[in-house]
């Protein structure tokens, strides 16, 4: 079932004539992970914030499970969940009282919205933050508020916005696991932005990439890299000056001091493996294109 159906969207702004958005045609299925990558001024943000309904399209429609977002104010706020980059309207609230009025707006009782409260902070690990100010937190802290506002209440849809921006590597697996759990056991339908392309391809079940406001790939990922490259990529890590043996047809990149880079067929792999002497190398990574190879391919075309 479609969640989201997005059909020939274009946003402009005024004074400006490049489009934010051009003519974007995007479906997102129910249960599903999506993750939108694409570089600063691609226009992630603006389609997101229509999909918000926080902007209005210049032109084309937007649906949210068949219903145009333009006919019911309350369809959004009630069935998603959405975290953007910055929240300054949470700054007067603490921590607790955001989740719990948020909970509430959002159908639950008093009581439920005071026990959904305490989950989140049970969840977020962040039981000490609240009864802290949005304004007296740091900003790892001041995201991890938004991304548990946005889930309050357990809405079917969630729409985040660089959910790990300012998070350090121990808050950023807690929030792909919580992300990654929320969608098994709930269903929920998860749509993300990232720079990240990385860390994304540990969740996302599909991708869009977006480049000069057009979506220019859409798709699984494992789809996207069979038509962008089917190279492998053989990282060897070894002892500096003391390069190792290995064929001389094969691209090579050095990344630094005793760290290659190694392009091969996948007819090659065996007998590659077979040449190399294990005790010229401390370690090696045999692996495909990754999420932040296709990301490159697209971005950097002309």
């Amino acid at each position: 079932m479609l969640v989201y159906d997005i059909q020939n969207l274009c946003k402009s702004y005024s004074g400006q004539e490049k489009l934010a958005n051009n003519n974007i045609s995007l479906q997102i299925r129910q249960g599903e992970i999506f993750g939108l990558l694409g570089g600063n001024g691609a226009g992630k943000s603006t389609l997101v914030k229509q999909m918000v309904n926080l902007l209005s399209p210049t032109s084309g429609m937007i649906r949210l499970w068949e219903r145009p977002l333009n006919t019911t104010p309350l369809h959004v706020p009630l069935n998603v969940g959405y975290m953007p980059q910055e929240s300054a309207a949470l700054n007067n609230l603490t921590f607790g009282e955001a989740l719990y009025f948020t909970a509430h707006l959002r159908g639950l009782s008093r009581q439920a919205a005071q026990q959904e409260r305490n989950r989140l902070l049970t969840l977020w690990q962040i039981e000490p933050l609240r009864d802290q100010y949005s304004s007296q937190l740091s900003g790892g802290q001041r995201r991890l508020l938004r991304l548990a506002v946005a889930m309050a209440g357990q809405p079917p849809i969630l729409i985040l916005d660089e959910p790990t921006n300012d998070l350090d590597p121990q808050r950023r697996r807690l929030v792909w696991d919580v992300l990654r759990e929320e969608n098994r056991v709930r269903g929920t339908t998860i749509i993300f932005i990232t720079h990240d392309a990385i860390e994304a391809e540990k969740v996302i079940q599909r991708v869009g990439i977006m480049r000069n406001g057009k979506l220019v790939a859409n798709g699984r990922p494992s789809d996207l890299k069979q038509v962008v490259d089917q190279q492998l990529r053989l990282e060897l890590f070894f002892t500096p000056g003391q390069e190792p043996t290995v064929p001389a047809h094969l691209p090579k990149q050095i990344v630094q001091a005793g760290h290659w880079l190694l392009l091969l067929n996948w007819d090659e792999v065996t007998a590659v493996l077979n040449q190399l002497d294990l005790s010229q190398i401390d370690d090696f990574r045999l692996y495909s294109a990754t999420l932040e190879d296709l990301y490159l391919h697209y971005a950097n075309q002309s």
